[in-house]
């Protein structure tokens, strides 16, 4: 009797994930997974730290080779194939290989972990050397290399999001200046004013020039002089709505989008931002075929709603998920509440659950409350983090928080990503029995005294 087989459409995160699990659930399963490009097992989310020289060399970065698989893990993964059409009536996905011609492969079961590419940013002069993206860790390397080479002085950041406000830090040095250039009124949506704010306070002091409300319109290259940091065609100027920039380096942070388009001209259904639609055993709308990772959408535990969020954490949770489903299992995979953290220069931004805006769209009435309190003991240096929290006036329900500061906002979020789990009221936040010492938290612990001020603000 011929062994199923599984097979897996991508290499990082959610696939590995994805065919790691499926061995754990059936040791007799054929897996084979394909990855178009050269690189698997790597971690996406340090890409920015390589570029700053907190990572020293790219290998640091890779987690496992395709060799570790077949060895230890009984799993074939090909790189350099690329899955170019999906049949789901026939079971059969057709694979291009280096050199060769396509091939029909039949598959039991499909795992799609396509992940996410850059969104479409109709800026004219894309083509143009010294532009990067920094969603994979080929384009990375490039980005290092023509940082190193070319002598970039001048970087500018279109777009800013997570990865722009991580590549500030990343880019800027004593010699290097930086402009972040933003289409949109604010930097970071994820987050409400007040958090903006600070971010925007810590970006002018670290010395990254920051323009809002400005889309980018065209790249300007130098077309006639080469050499040096000079070639024919690298990008010299970037012309925006609110003014033209100087450039030697542009990197392109302008967000993803959901990588679909072999599952949708498979008939996949597609569902919120686009992404495939998937229920809690990650299947898809076509039988034996599971999605997960940034190609998939979840369940927003806090609105009730389907949405598309790509992360690191559920992409791992959601490819474990996929797998055992894939292998025999029945796992489930709840939903999320958006927890996300990152790190600008001296400054921890942490967020999870809704905005004042998403709770408002997802028809809310709220209360907020916007606290700033010590992490710790002022008399052992503790430095103010601000605080927001957000909650359904009907209910008390929480909805929502946002935390900005020098310390002790990275792990404190997680707290209130538990509450918003649990479904917790304002009151029950507000009567947590969290740690106290000194050296780690004031008496009244910074989400304490916000849960206390978001009580008063219920009662109004």
């Amino acid at each position: 009797m011929a062994r199923e087989r599984l097979i897996v459409i991508g290499g990082v995160a959610a696939g590995l994930s994805a065919a790691s699990q499926a061995r754990r659930q059936n040791r007799w399963m054929e897996i084979r997974v394909y990855e178009k490009g050269p690189d698997i097992s790597y971690s996406n989310c340090g890409l920015p730290y390589y570029i700053e020289g907190l990572v020293p060399h790219e290998d640091g970065l890779r987690i496992h080779s395709p060799d570790f698989f077949r060895v230890e893990r009984e799993i074939d993964v090909l790189t350099h194939h690329e899955v170019i059409e999906i049949s789901t009536s026939r079971r059969r996905v057709t694979v291009l290989a280096p050199g060769g011609a396509p091939e029909e492969v039949a598959y039991d079961r499909l795992v799609i972990a396509t992940g996410a590419e850059p969104a479409p940013s109709g800026i004219e002069g894309l083509s143009l050397g010294g532009v990067f993206n920094v969603n994979t860790l080929q384009s990375t390397i490039a980005l290092k290399r023509h940082l190193e080479s070319a002598d970039a002085r001048r970087a500018v950041i279109i777009g800013g999001g997570y990865i722009g406000l991580e590549m500030a830090e990343a880019l800027k040095t004593p010699e290097r200046r930086v402009t972040m250039v933003e289409r949109g009124p604010n930097l970071f949506e994820a987050a409400d004013a007040e958090v903006v704010e600070v971010i925007r306070q810590t970006l002018a002091r670290n010395g990254v020039e920051v323009v809002t409300g400005a889309k980018v319109l065209a790249l300007a290259g130098d077309m006639h002089l080469a050499g040096p940091g000079g070639a024919a065609g690298t990008v010299r100027r970037v012309h925006s709505e609110g003014g033209s920039f100087d450039a030697d380096c542009v990197v392109l942070a302008t967000g993803v989008r959901p990588r679909v388009g072999i599952a949708s001209e498979a008939g996949i259904v597609l569902g919120a931002g686009g992404a495939i639609a998937v229920n809690e055993y990650q299947e898809t709308s076509a039988a034996g075929v599971f999605a997960a990772g940034d190609c998939a959408d979840a369940l927003h535990l806090v609105s009730g709603r389907r949405a598309y969020v790509p992360l690191g954490t559920t992409a791992n949770k959601q490819g474990r998920v996929a797998g055992e489903n894939a292998a025999g299992g029945r796992a489930r995979f709840p939903g999320i509440v958006g927890t996300a953290v990152v790190k600008v220069f001296g400054l921890e931004v942490a967020r999870t659950g809704l905005s004042a805006a998403e709770a408002s769209e997802a028809g809310f009435h709220t209360a907020e409350a916007v606290v700033r309190a010590a992490a710790r003991a002022r008399y052992l240096g503790g430095q103010d983090i601000l605080v927001k929290l957000i909650a359904d006036r009907s209910t008390g329900r929480l909805l929502g928080a946002q935390m900005a500061g020098p310390e002790g906002v990275a792990k404190r979020i997680d707290v209130l990503a538990t509450a918003l789990h649990a479904r917790f009221t304002a009151e029950q936040v507000y009567q947590l029995d969290l740690s106290y010492a000194p050296p780690f938290s004031s008496v009244w612990d910074p989400i304490l005294i916000a849960a206390r001020q978001l009580l008063h603000a219920l009662k109004r």
